[in-house]
């Protein structure tokens, strides 16, 4: 035991620092404080009547009423219990509580990269934190993008394992590199799971180029066919995360329109719309940020303090200093890139862009030029509609592409691939320094270049246009907002001098960084230093440079109290009132936020609206085609919205309109109206009464049977029995009726019986369900049930099973390999 100590202290020490790291920047959470989080806020209101009944029964429902009508929780939350990674997670957090637990991962992946890469272990510390603390990834989990910085966490230890199978691991890669996987695809973001494989995909094309090349194919065939078994485990231990998923998109907004869209060459549209795709696309010269954070104004509000130029002038026309403030954080961006708003820049580091340049000279190892080219077709593809003939080829043609937004977010990939070629570019300084041919001037070139940039932008913020393409009209509205024209433009220039004050300052700021680091790498070059103080002070430097700026975005004013995290929505008097009504099931309508882009009213109702990245596509399309301007009252009514939350004009206070025409749970019709396609069936919906006629496409004519439908005098059905994902019905009828339930149809895992018999679920008026019945007193149930869960949680047990093995047996050959070492060495100790 003292030998293995002996071995590894280094290594238990770096993991010791990096647990003190983890503590000191999320102190308040050892405190008993909570991220207040406005997607997990968001989040919380879409979860809480899934949490509601699995605290009743102990199990999860899947499927919930809380948003849009009704979706599937498993695109929400579901507990995955069969899937072995869905247990690890809860482990590590039982020690260290979110968000804490994400900078560890990224700091522990991070520390595995390196060290596959044969790095000493400081070295390896110091890549580690240069990656952990780029700026987004706090930025994500300030947000509340709390899943896609756990997707990002995972992605370099997965790099490590890709390049530990091709370096000749036939165990320990396809191993880790199924776990590391798994690990991944659990977190549940598969856009960032997407960009890591393109990413890959361009490391596996040059390991085949050297492999021809070296006549090693052989080799290079083998270590990806266990790439391949290792992918395959890691995917099927995801069965249940991935299969109902993909089965759910299908008939999502990222899938396939049910009403025919164009693009603007004719051809049918699939996917997101490309203009929504695009919406957040990187400004070309916004990649400036890499260097200079405050290059582009920073954040879009709260980045002005009392002593900008936009307060004072503010105060000047009139206004407090507290009212001063306010305003020209809200109203006066200092953000002015092309993106609709951001929570931050991309920030790498400026030290760290440094010796990146610099490691373009100096590195030989062919890691160097799959990490270049990567890195290259990923800022072309976050440049969005900014650079449209590349990133078009990829929406219109590339598998996937087109099923993701926010392009920009394609970043993640270099500000992890950026700091694993500056750290190896330092190492090869380190290791083979004496070897690198004129080694003084690409040190001089690289880090004069980088600070002339700095020094540009520090001296002559102007040079950046600082105005966004819509300044004008910007300017055109304060304009209309003061009567002095004089006046309005000094309050445009005084914005304008803020940002440039931003953007100098931290040019300056990053013109230092690269100097000192820069300095440290010059003397150590002379011989003026040993590598272990370089090393020291670079980590401290990176560290601190990147720690401070973190600081701007997630810092100690993010946190809140446990009991206001535990009740993140307040309860309003509306929402009181309404739970009055003690019915089973009737919907709410909240127009006092922006109804389909909010989940609180979730938290307290079964909602019309809601927030969901992953809406039905038939929901979606009912919205643009009958919510695009004014409500439309039969599409209320049918959808069993009882009650509108509004506000009064008259002193801004909530109040509720209650809807006496909504339609209930269930219905029996008149008649049934059949139209012959999606477009008719929309188009419909305009005109007729919901309460006495059904709209169905021709083409489910046949599942109504030959039964004739007859009046549904004296009549009745009603919901006896509430579960989101049962639903039981009693009705009496004298004869054949047709009765339209105010329930979403999804045909993937919904079932229908009378009295327990099976009966076809008939779409019916876009989007609802519908059940042709016989005539009498009998009892309808709603399950759902799909099948894509049921088989994908007994494959993801098997697959968990068979990753659990796989890692035993690759401990197993270590320990043996390494006894079968020792043996010679003692019996030679021995003679």
């Amino acid at each position: 035991m003292k030998t293995w100590f002996k071995e590894n202290q280094n290594h238990l020490i770096i993991i010791g620092i990096f647990l003190l790291l983890v503590v000191f920047y999320f102190t308040p959470v050892w405190q008993g404080k909570t991220l207040l989080q406005s997607d997990v806020m968001q989040a919380r209101g879409s979860q809480k009547e899934i949490f509601d009944y699995k605290e009743i029964d102990g199990n999860t429902p899947l499927w919930t009423n809380s948003m849009f009508g009704g979706m599937p929780t498993y695109q929400i939350w579901y507990d995955h219990a069969n899937n072995i990674t869905s247990h690890i997670g809860p482990a590590i957090r039982a020690i260290f509580p979110p968000p804490s637990d994400v900078l560890l991962l990224f700091l522990l992946g991070g520390y595995f990269l390196f060290a596959v890469l044969k790095m000493r272990p400081w070295v390896a510390a110091l890549g580690a934190i240069a990656i952990a603390f780029s700026s987004y990834n706090m930025i994500y989990v300030e947000a509340g993008h709390i899943n896609k910085a756990y997707a990002i966490a995972y992605m370099a230890p997965i790099i490590g394992a890709v390049i530990l199978c091709y370096r000749g691991s036939k165990f320990w890669g396809p191993s880790l590199l199924a776990l590391f996987l798994a690990l991944e695809i659990r977190a549940n973001h598969i856009q960032m799971t997407y960009y890591l494989f393109l990413a890959l995909l361009v490391l596996v094309g040059f390991e085949l180029y050297y492999a021809i090349r070296d006549k090693k194919l052989n080799k290079f065939l083998q270590a990806t066919g266990l790439q391949l078994i290792g992918v395959a485990v890691a995917v099927l231990v995801n069965a249940s995360v991935l299969f109902p998923t993909y089965e759910y998109s299908k008939e999502t907004i990222r899938g396939k329109a049910n009403i025919t869209k164009h693009t603007e060459d004719g051809k049918s549209a699939a996917g997101l719309d490309k203009e929504y795709a695009y919406a957040w696309s990187q400004g070309i010269g916004e990649n400036i940020t890499l260097l200079i954070p405050n290059a582009y104004g920073g954040r879009t509000g709260g980045t002005l303090d009392e002593k900008s130029n936009t307060v004072k002038t503010l105060q000047k026309l009139g206004a407090s200093a507290p009212e001063a403030l306010q305003s020209a954080n809200r109203f006066f961006p200092t953000y002015w890139g092309e993106k609709t708003f951001t929570s931050g820049p991309w920030y790498f580091g400026a030290g760290v862009i440094f010796l990146f340049v610099l490691a373009l000279f100096v590195v030989k190892d062919r890691l160097k030029w799959w990490i270049l080219t990567a890195t290259i077709l990923t800022f072309f593809l976050a440049f969005g509609r900014h650079l449209p003939f590349i990133s078009d080829l990829f929406f219109d043609y590339f598998p996937m592409y087109n099923k993701f937004r926010a392009v920009e977010s394609i970043l993640v990939i270099p500000s992890v691939l950026m700091p694993l070629l500056a750290i190896i570019g330092l190492n090869e300084i380190i290791t083979r320094g004496n070897e690198i041919v004129d080694l003084d001037k690409k040190l001089l070139y690289s880090g004069g270049a980088v600070a002339l940039i700095c020094l540009l932008v520090a001296v002559m913020p102007s040079i950046l246009s600082l105005r966004t393409s819509t300044h004008q009209e910007f300017a055109t509205s304060v304009q209309q907002m003061l009567p002095d024209p004089n006046l309005a433009n000094e309050l445009v220039n005084s914005l304008l001098k803020d940002r440039a004050d931003l953007a100098s300052k931290d040019a300056w700021r990053s013109f230092f960084i690269v100097a000192l680091t820069f300095g440290f790498v010059w003397f150590f070059v002379k011989k003026k230093l040993s590598a272990t103080v370089l090393i020291a002070a670079v980590a401290v430097i990176i560290l601190v440079d990147l720690w401070s700026v973190d600081k701007r975005y997630l810092n100690s004013d993010s946190f809140v109290d446990k009991s206001t995290y535990d009740r993140p929505i307040p309860e309003r008097e509306v929402d009181q009132l309404i739970h009055l009504d003690k019915d089973l099931s009737y919907r709410v309508f909240d127009l006092t936020t922006s109804p389909f882009n909010d989940a609180s009213a979730s938290y307290f109702h079964k909602s019309f609206g809601g927030y969901h990245a992953a809406k039905l596509m038939r929901f979606q399309e009912l919205l643009e085609n009958k919510f695009n301007g004014d409500l439309n009252e039969d599409v209320l009514d049918m959808m069993n919205v009882r009650y509108l939350i509004t506000k009064d004009q008259s002193n801004n206070s909530d109040k509720i309109q209650r809807r006496s025409s909504a339609l209930g749970n269930a219905w029996f019709v008149n008649n049934v109206k059949f139209v012959n396609s999606n477009q008719a069936e929309m188009d419909a919906l305009g005109t007729f009464d919901p309460s006495k006629e059904a709209i169905i496409n021709e083409g489910l004519k046949s599942q109504l049977g030959d039964k004739s439908i007859g009046q549904p005098n004296n009549a009745d059905i009603k919901l006896v029995s509430y579960h989101p994902d049962t639903l039981k019905y009693e009705y009496s009828a004298g004869n054949n009726v047709f009765a339209v339930f105010s329930e979403i149809y999804y045909d993937k895992g919904w079932k229908a019986y009378v009295d327990g018999e099976e009966v076809p679920i008939i779409r019916t008026n876009y989007l609802l369900r519908g059940l042709s019945l016989p005539g009498g007193n009998h009892k309808v149930e709603f399950v759902f049930a799909p099948n894509s869960m049921k088989v994908s949680n007994v494959i993801s047990l098997i697959a968990s099973i068979v990753l659990v093995l796989g890692l035993a047996f690759a401990i197993w050959l270590s320990i043996k390999h390494k006894n079968e070492k020792q043996k010679p060495v003692d019996a030679k100790a021995n003679k």
